[in-house]
């Protein structure tokens, strides 16, 4: 009698082949909605081409403004987060002062409306440094800051209409419109903290660096002749030299704002232009000159002995 002939049971490899393709990769349920939404992509376009715009209009001053407002010539941090304390603070209290009002009468009925009032006001330069910041993400982030950006911004609209009805006597229907206001701020919150936490937006790209703290050899004399970018790996963190004026200058090779490689950018005089989204650093210094970074890069010390020429982190790095 004939036997069957039975398949052969499938290796660990081959088992796991089949179980991929039946399986999709698993995503978290907020980027696989966002990397549905195809829509996104023309409608944040037009907003990053209008930040520029604006930008663009204010000439001279216009690279200035730009700078401050990511955060670059004001606190060496990001601006952005420095600045959403204050209108989100004061929503959520006026909200609170609001609801007690209305039942504890030794509480004004319009210290709710102060406390919105200001909020409104510190509100306008969180959407100035938040568009700005917007205007240099890209791919699933750049749909990310959108929506993050939308929701806040209609969350500005909602408090300053609550502010504009107040005034015209209705307190009532203004409470009601700061309070829907403040829990769609919620919502935008949670998705700006998965910008920072999920894409590393306007994080420090060097935040994790390990540099060696002694000297390595990281190549001959000859091989970095005058004005020549050259990347090279210190201790596993890469490394950009130069030769100015006779001397080796090197700073970290990824740009501190998106990681860029700056050995691929333009280099004028001391000064090096990333090629993802224009950052210039100082290569004697480090320091960020204009943004969107707003970190400076980790320095090397650099010595030639011997015709090797060897560097090391010239400070710890943590």
């Amino acid at each position: 009698m004939p036997t069957s002939s039975l398949p052969e049971p499938a290796s660990g490899e081959k088992a796991a082949a089949r179980l991929a393709k039946v399986s999709p990769p698993s995503e978290d349920l907020v980027d696989g909605f966002i990397r549905r939404q195809e829509w996104m992509e023309p409608v944040a376009y037009a907003v990053q081409s209008a930040v520029a715009g604006v930008y663009s209009a204010l000439g001279p001053i216009g690279r200035f403004a730009k700078d401050a407002a990511h955060g670059t010539t004001v606190l060496r941090h990001p601006l952005h987060p420095a600045v959403t304390d204050a209108p989100l603070g004061a929503w959520l209290v006026g909200v609170i002062l609001d609801w007690v009002a209305r039942y504890d009468h030794s509480v004004g009925a319009g210290a709710g409306t102060i406390a919105l009032a200001f909020g409104t006001v510190a509100a306008v330069a969180a959407v100035v440094t938040g568009y700005t910041d917007f205007y240099e993400t890209e791919g699933l982030e750049r749909r990310t800051a959108l929506i993050h950006g939308m929701i806040m911004t209609l969350v500005f609209v909602l408090e300053t209409g609550s502010l504009g009805i107040r005034w015209t006597g209705d307190q009532q229907a203004g409470v009601v419109l700061s309070t829907v206001a403040v829990v769609l701020a919620v919502g935008g919150m949670y998705v700006g903290g998965h910008l920072t936490f999920r894409f590393g937006t306007m994080v420090n790209r060097n935040a994790f660096a390990e540099g060696s703290e002694l000297f390595v050899k990281v190549g001959a004399a000859q091989d970095f002749p005058e004005n020549t970018m050259t990347r090279v790996d210190v201790g596993g963190m890469p490394a950009l030299v130069v030769r100015l004026d006779g001397r080796l200058r090197a700073i970290a090779a990824g740009c501190s704002h998106a990681g860029g490689a700056l050995e691929e950018g333009d280099l004028d005089g001391s000064i090096v232009t990333c090629p993802l989204h224009g950052a210039r650093f100082d290569l004697c210094s480090g320091r960020a000159l204009s943004g969107p970074a707003t970190f400076s890069q980790p320095v090397f010390e650099v010595r030639e002995r011997r015709d090797n020429v060897e560097l090391r982190v010239a400070l710890p790095l943590r």
